[in-house]
């Protein structure tokens, strides 16, 4: 009989535990939660609130809030309200309490993306900044031993390479802020070659060229790669790709919006991943949850948001010394 003995699995949901519980040691976060007029968006606000990760300010019709608390059993009698009439006049007034400094961070209630992102993005009263907008899915998989982020999946449908330059970075920020040691990007295609058939391993290539010239930092970049190659040490080296990202890749950059998401719901269906997500590039982080989302995911999607703001803050005290 072999001596040797089988690993355990780790603890299901650990890595998002691990997130909460780093959050819950940086200072809370006023959010702005446009539209919360379901009972899940009214939970999480709840939740977030009594884990001292977020201090929420609900936005939308105030009647409606209360009703649906009420008969959800929760009790929002601490929470600040701003009366909205609708979707769209919530998601301009939790923009503009972002505008006014009373917010942090933005969250998506019960309305569509689209209506919280046209006034994220409105030339007159939103909140863009140089920085191309983009979206993380930080995902919780079982089995593989970190967290993965992946980009785009939900905002740009189909990025130009000055686009990915942004997006990366983005993400790259985001694994600093939350506190990830060494911040390996893999920019993924169907292939670990450069084919002038296949554009996206030229436009890998020229992002890894980007970041040796520093115009990526923060991160060690290598493709392009498939899948496989970024992920699984053993696939690496069968194929014979020496580098340090290669099958420990913690950041997986997608070609477009549809391979994006395609794996990120192959993860979550075939593999029961959680999928926590995150806008960024605005002023401030915004925090996009479902209502297929569980509990634990939407509360890490707001432990992500608080280490977001942190990082931010910090970066805005040394920058004044």
């Amino acid at each position: 009989m072999s001596d040797r003995t089988i690993p355990a699995p780790p603890e299901p949901h650990a890595k998002y535990e691990r997130l909460i519980k780093a959050a819950q040691a940086e200072a809370t976060i006023k959010v702005a939660i446009a539209h919360p007029c379901d009972d899940v968006s009214i939970e999480s606000a709840v939740e977030a609130q009594r884990l001292h990760l977020i201090e929420p300010i609900l936005v939308g019709p105030e009647a409606r809030i209360r009703d649906i608390a009420s008969r959800a059993g929760l009790d929002i009698s601490a929470l600040e309200i701003v009366p909205a009439e609708h979707s769209h006049d919530s998601a301009a007034k939790a923009v503009a309490l972002v505008t006014a400094g009373r917010a942090e961070a933005l969250m998506k209630g019960s309305l569509h993306t689209d209506e919280l992102m046209a006034a994220v993005v409105s030339r007159q009263a939103g909140i863009r900044t140089a920085r191309r907008i983009s979206h993380c899915f930080i995902m919780d998989v079982p089995r593989h031993p970190d967290a993965l982020i992946i980009t785009d999946a939900a905002v740009n449908i189909a990025p130009s390479l000055d686009d990915k330059l942004d997006i990366v970075q983005n993400a790259i920020d985001l694994a600093h802020a939350m506190g990830v040691a060494e911040v390996r990007v893999a920019i993924l295609s169907a292939m670990e070659t450069v084919n002038a058939k296949v554009p996206s391993t030229i436009e890998a290539a020229a992002l890894c060229k980007m970041a040796d010239r520093g115009q990526i930092t923060g991160a060690l970049l290598d493709g392009p790669l498939a899948l496989d190659n970024a992920i699984s040490m053993e696939a690496a080296a069968i194929k014979r790709i020496a580098s340090p990202v290669a099958g420990r890749a913690n950041i997986l950059v997608v070609p477009d919006l549809e391979a994006g998401n395609m794996l990120a719901k192959s993860l979550s269906f075939l593999a029961n991943a959680d999928a926590a997500g995150i806008v960024l590039g605005a002023r401030v982080p915004i925090i996009l949850t479902s209502r297929a989302d569980s509990l634990l995911t939407r509360l890490a999607s707001c432990a992500v948001a608080v280490m977001v703001a942190a990082a931010r803050r910090r970066s805005a005290a040394a920058s004044i010394v």
